[in-house]
């Protein structure tokens, strides 16, 4: 399904950061442990395409332990434990939509099948650093990216989770779109309000069913 994002492709790779991007990318898989696996990088634009895209759910980097980066945002493989952020999404899904979510199982690729892009902003990690891949080019990607879904013509919620994800608020300028926004859920910041009973997957399912689309099924069993 890459291969439906050629436009987006084709533009990136024309950017003098592209180059940049893919030298130190390669240096870095020949000399450290990086998450998530090379062939998984870009997961999430494998598995959700852009004329299917409904939702999008913007993460920071991937996770850095081992076993948990799989190339999408917030999620991990089935058999590896949820971290809390992902515990205190499900627990927000179960109030909001009156659904029992599997605790034990943290794979959100159902969700991207059914066009949701979990996309983080910088695509890989060094293992044990988190934020470590933090780089301009990457900045840069992320951009050019959000410039290109906000071109798209179909509804799209985008999700916009802390602070870090809401600095892409200004770039979400088309009046077919809509923000979602809360705090993260991290234990710290949804402790401290803004994350529970902010009825967000509910909201984006509204927004879906009331702009002509099927609404999302976040249970994930």
């Amino acid at each position: 399904m890459i291969a439906d994002w050629k436009d987006l492709f084709d533009q990136v790779k024309g950017k003098s950061y592209s180059a940049t991007l893919h030298a130190f990318l390669q240096e870095e898989y020949q000399n450290y442990t990086i998450y998530p696996p090379r062939d998984m990088v870009y997961q999430a634009f494998k598995l959700t395409a852009p004329k299917q895209l409904k939702v999008v759910i913007i993460g920071q980097d991937p996770y850095h332990n081992p076993g948990q980066a799989m190339g999408l945002s917030f999620s991990v493989p089935r058999g590896i434990d949820p971290p809390p952020s992902l515990i205190n999404v499900y627990k927000e899904i179960q109030d909001d939509l009156k659904i029992k979510m599997n605790f034990e199982n943290g794979d959100l690729t159902p969700w991207a099948e059914q066009g949701i892009l979990l996309l983080n902003a910088y695509l890989t990690v060094r293992a044990g650093q988190p934020l470590s891949h933090a780089r301009a080019e990457y900045d840069a990607f992320i951009n050019d990216v959000m410039t290109y879904l906000d071109g798209l013509d179909q509804p799209i919620a985008f999700m916009l989770w802390g602070r870090f994800a809401k600095q892409y608020l200004p770039l979400i300028r088309n009046p077919k779109h809509t923000a979602l926004c809360a705090s993260h859920p991290s234990p710290m910041a949804a402790n401290q309000g803004g994350w529970f009973g902010k009825h967000l997957f509910s909201q984006c399912n509204n927004f879906l069913v009331e702009n002509g689309q099927a609404p999302i099924d976040w249970q994930i069993k």
